[in-house]
């Protein structure tokens, strides 16, 4: 399961009002106004930030052109008192992207932008969707790096560090919609322990009629084409997989009034032993058999198992 490069830590500082600076910081945090998509700061802000070009390669058709940095404040000055002006704020640090799709159908991405400081570290990484780019079309927008620790090193490039890509009419719904189906189907980031990889699959009602399900949601696997991936067994239940399952209930109906949720499980382990290691980034999803597909990026490595595991729905009230 990809995951996109850790952080590296801010160095560390001792600093003796560090609680009633946390403290504060929450409670400034608290009435503050929440922002779409990725943030806002970094370190230093500045009256006149300065955009410089970026020599970033790109993946898949999406790459940084250009990046909005600050000018370096001057270092803080240890203080005793707590003010609003000493706590983290907006960095002012902004990356611009493009996206091209080269395709014949429309599409919607998954961007994840890195921001780097001088020696090629990680400082942030912020994801961004862009959706519905026509054929032969071009997109462009720009990401926030977000509020940086006051510690984190000067920011002094950024770039693409993943790309995924899905046909719009099967992309999840977009967050506070509801698609045509009345029916939203989604993936969790999932986690992964001791080399099992658990990925939670929603189910949300957000239309005006109940929904039923009765069992196991339908899957397809594809690869970085979207391309059907054969030899993959798909089992009923997470028993295969793990001794005695992964949040295993017994396959039954379930009723979805208006609002609620229904959630099943995807169960894997990346064990590689011989043969070729195999990936698969993508997974059509259909609630039952008939419902409209939705395509999900849970990013299985299933090493050489050969198999994966998938729950029954149950309700999200178990």
């Amino acid at each position: 399961m990809r995951r996109p490069a850790p952080l590296r830590p801010a160095p560390g500082r001792t600093v003796p009002f560090l609680s009633a600076l946390a403290a504060t910081a929450l409670l400034l945090t608290a009435c503050g106004t929440e922002h779409d998509g990725a943030g806002n700061t970094g370190v230093g802000g500045s009256e006149s930030p300065a955009r410089t070009q970026v020599d970033d390669p790109g993946k898949d058709g999406v790459r940084v052109t250009s990046l909005t940095l600050p000018s370096p404040s001057p270092s803080p000055t240890r203080s005793s008192s707590v003010s609003a002006d000493s706590l983290p704020k907006d960095s002012g640090i902004v990356a611009a992207y493009e996206v091209v799709n080269k395709g014949t159908e429309t599409l919607t991405y998954t961007v994840v932008i890195t921001f780097m400081s001088a020696d090629g570290g990680a400082m942030a990484n912020q994801t961004v969707t862009v959706r519905d780019v026509g054929p032969r079309k071009t997109v462009r927008g720009t990401v926030r790096a977000g509020v940086l620790p006051l510690t984190t090193p000067r920011v002094t490039g950024a770039k693409v560090l993943e790309v995924t890509k899905v046909p719009s009419n099967e992309a999840p719904a977009a967050p506070g919609t509801c698609p045509a189906s009345g029916i939203r189907v989604s993936a969790d980031r999932g986690d992964a322990a001791m080399g099992l990889r658990v990925v939670g699959l929603h189910l949300d009602n957000c239309g005006t009629r109940d929904y039923s399900v009765d069992g196991y949601p339908v899957l397809e696997l594809l690869d970085d084409d979207l391309q059907h991936v054969d030899g993959i067994k798909i089992l009923d239940g997470g028993g295969g997989i793990a001794p005695g399952g992964v949040n295993d209930k017994p396959a039954g109906p379930v009723t979805l009034k208006p609002g609620e949720s229904a959630l099943a499980t995807l169960v894997w382990r990346n064990t590689t032993q011989f043969g070729t290691a195999v990936n698969v980034p993508y997974v059509r999803v259909r609630a039952k058999a008939g419902a409209a597909p939705v395509i999900v990026t849970p990013n299985l490595d299933l090493g050489t198992t050969g198999k994966l595991g998938v729950t029954a729905w149950r309700s999200a009230e178990d």
